[in-house]
């Protein structure tokens, strides 16, 4: 048998990118890439999707008729998820927008659905090798290569964001080891027992598998693992805490992905950990003012809105993701693709007005995880004040605060939400471990107000 051949050389190795030349290519080149991207797309949903079909018809659009990208932002209607959810509950699974033969199809996931309805996603095999190929831009900016082993700490299911880790895992060719249906002890002695370099779960998972692995007595940061890697909430890119206790914990080095199931696994890590690149091999992404429509410049916070050129199966054009970023131009790192430093900073469709102030989830969950002696484990209550939304922050000091300095924490804490966005809300220290724990999203809202005022969460 002849001896197997590598297919990467040592140098391909050594490079800091997993595709040099799109991953530092020009503006220019890279908008004259999107506009030919998407005048093809516009073309293929038009032609085979009786969704877009029919919106292009209701505003009087011919795929031609797009020449520019500012032609593309303007003219090609503006979508939302609930206009994909209605359809699917109308006519399930997908609706009438699916642009290939339902023989085609071959894997069928979910968003998670937690706070409402989930939203069905159809791949067909060509979108799962390019949704994989997505992952692969992060997994090798975090040094992560195809000798390395994948350990994935999750139940599989229907819930998205992991299947795509896992085209991406198998894209690069590495080793995957599923973690199926153990509990968190099963996944501790699984790693110990099968020695994988790279964990994969969301990062409050790995926090409580970290914790857990104590309890057992297992020195669980001088285990085999190298890497940990990250999706499905707001992660070590986006909350320093959150990277530095995961870090801390398992002796290795953090990342994440931004992704949206229905639209692309489109954010890996930056090199430098200080945010997410958009990948604009997969979208086309650009930022748009939520109450006016018009681009939001560099620099500015604006909603995220995508195009993928991944999904055959169910196009998505100019799609509102309600994520709230600051998009930057030219990084360090050498990568010319933009990026959302801090990751995503606030919803448009999750804001509540407590005392008259409005409130972003996000923005006190950045708060909340840089305060020294806050463990990772909170979650923010809503309930009805009036004709106000009120909040209370309830949170789990770590192990060594003791219980009589947890009234002083808990007054830190309101004093530094207060500090940062000008509203003083409740604060509540509960005791560790009576916080739920989660395996896939953490659920950081309790929505207790009446169920008309309540917001579709879930991206």
């Amino acid at each position: 048998m002849p001896a197997p051949i590598s297919h990467l050389t040592e140098k391909a190795s050594a490079s800091r990118y997993w595709n040099a030349v799109t991953e530092t290519m020009p503006r220019e080149r890279l908008d004259a890439l999107h506009l030919k991207k998407l005048k093809l797309l516009a073309a293929y949903a038009y032609e085979y999707s009786p969704f877009y079909r029919r919106r292009f018809d209701e505003v009087g659009l011919k795929p031609g008729d797009i020449r520019t990208l500012e032609d593309f932002r303007r003219k090609v209607p503006i979508t939302d998820k609930q206009d994909f959810i209605h359809l699917q509950q109308e006519n399930p699974p997908y609706g009438d927008t699916l642009a290939l033969p339902h023989e085609m199809l071959t894997h069928h996931v979910e968003t998670s659905g937690s706070t409402g309805l989930p939203l069905a996603v159809p791949y067909s095999a060509y979108d799962t090798e390019r949704v994989g190929e997505s992952w692969t831009y992060g997994f090798w900016a975090h040094g992560i290569r195809p000798s390395d082993s994948f350990y994935f700490a999750f139940n599989w299911g229907n819930f998205a964001g992991f299947w795509s880790c896992y085209f991406g895992a198998r894209r690069m060719g590495c080793r995957v080891i599923s973690g199926g249906g153990a509990d968190s002890k099963g996944h501790i002695a699984a790693i110990k027992r099968l020695k994988p370099t790279v964990l994969i779960c969301t990062p409050t998972f790995a926090l409580r598998l970290a914790e857990v692995a104590k309890e057992m007595g297992e020195d669980i940061a001088n285990s085999s693992i190298r890497y940990t890697y990250h999706a499905g909430e707001p992660g070590p890119c986006a909350l320093p805490a959150m990277k530095a206790a995961i870090d801390e914990a398992w002796g290795a080095d953090s990342g994440e992905l931004l992704g949206i199931a229905e639209i692309e696994a489109f954010g890996p890590s930056c090199a430098r950990r200080d945010g997410i690149h958009v990948n604009e091999m997969a979208v086309h992404s650009w930022s748009m003012d939520p109450a006016t429509g018009e681009d939001t410049p560099a620099g500015e916070i604006g909603e995220n809105v995508l195009s993928s050129y991944t999904y055959s199966a169910q196009p998505l054009l100019n799609y509102r993701s309600h994520d709230l970023v600051r998009r930057t131009r030219g990084c360090p790192c050498g990568c010319t693709w933009d990026k959302f430093e801090g990751v995503v900073l606030g919803r448009t469709d999750f804001m509540v007005t407590v005392r008259g102030t409005n409130v972003y989830q996000t923005a006190v969950e950045n708060i909340i995880g840089a305060i020294e002696g806050v463990s990772p484990f909170y979650q923010l209550v809503l309930d009805r004040e009036g004709s106000n939304d009120r909040m209370t922050v309830e949170f789990e000091p770590v192990r060594s605060v003791g219980e009589a300095d947890w009234p002083a924490l808990a007054k830190a804490v309101q004093e530094r939400i207060h500090a940062a966005l000008h509203v003083r809300l409740e604060t509540r220290p509960m005791a560790p471990e009576t916080l739920p724990r989660y395996d896939l999203k953490t659920k950081r809202i309790i929505d207790n107000r009446p169920k008309a005022l309540r917001r579709e969460l879930d991206r």
